[in-house]
C-alpha cells in the first residue's frame, strides 16, 4: 500500500478503480452522514450532531477527490429534498441557520482529504492537526454564515462555544482510530 492511497481503498482491497466502485464509496458517505446527522443533542440554532465526526472520517479514508464528491453529493441529497440533515431537507434548509456549516464540510472533507492524501494519516500528530484545520473551516464557515443572520456575538455563543468540547472529544477519536487503523492495515499487508 503506498502511502498516498487513500485509506477507504485500502479497507476495501480495490486495486483497479471504476465508476461503479466510487459511485458506491460516494453513496455510503452520504447514507453515513445521514444517519450521523441524526444522532444529535438539541440545541439552538444548531444541533450537535455526529455529522463532523463522519466528515472527518471521510475526509481522511476518502482522500481528497472522493471526499470532496461525497460531501458535495450530501448537499445535492439534501437539496433535493432527501431528508439528509438533521431536521429534514430541502433548498429552504440550505439557506437557514445551519447553512454555513453544511457548506464548511464540504471544503473541511476536501481539505482533510487533501491532507490524507499527502500522508498526514501516518502521524496522530499530523491527523490531528489536519482536523484542527477541517473543523476551524466548518466553525468558519457555519458563524460566518450564522453571524449574518443572529449577529455575530450571538453566533459565538449560541454556534460555537457550546459545541468545543465535543468538536476536540470528535477530533481526538478520529486521529486516534484512523492512523491505528492504517497502521493495521500496513501490517496485515506485509
Amino acid at each position: 500500500m503506498k502511502n498516498n492511497t487513500p485509506l477507504i481503498y485500502s479497507v476495501f482491497d480495490i486495486n483497479v478503480i471504476n465508476l461503479f466502485k466510487n459511485i458506491s464509496i460516494v453513496i455510503l458517505g452520504t447514507l453515513f452522514l445521514s444517519i450521523s446527522s441524526k444522532i444529535q443533542v438539541p440545541f439552538w440554532p444548531v444541533p450537535m450532531t455526529m455529522q463532523t465526526f463522519v466528515v472527518f472520517i471521510i475526509g481522511m479514508t476518502y482522500g481528497f477527490k472522493l471526499a470532496s464528491l461525497t460531501l458535495f453529493a450530501y448537499l445535492m441529497e439534501g437539496a433535493l429534498g432527501l431528508p439528509v440533515f438533521a431536521k429534514g431537507g430541502g433548498l429552504a434548509y440550505l439557506s437557514g441557520p445551519t447553512a454555513g456549516y453544511l457548506y464548511g464540510m464540504v471544503f473541511a472533507g476536501g481539505i482533510i482529504g487533501f491532507f490524507a492524501d499527502r500522508g498526514f494519516n501516518d502521524s496522530y500528530f499530523k491527523s490531528f492537526m489536519s482536523l484542527i484545520l477541517g473543523a476551524f473551516v466548518i466553525f468558519l464557515f457555519g458563524i460566518g454564515y450564522l453571524g449574518s443572520i443572529i449577529g455575530y456575538d450571538k453566533a459565538m455563543v449560541a454556534g460555537l462555544y457550546p459545541f468545543i468540547l465535543s468538536e476536540l472529544f470528535k477530533i481526538g477519536l478520529a486521529a486516534a482510530i484512523i492512523p491505528t487503523v492504517k497502521k493495521l492495515l500496513i501490517k496485515k499487508n506485509e
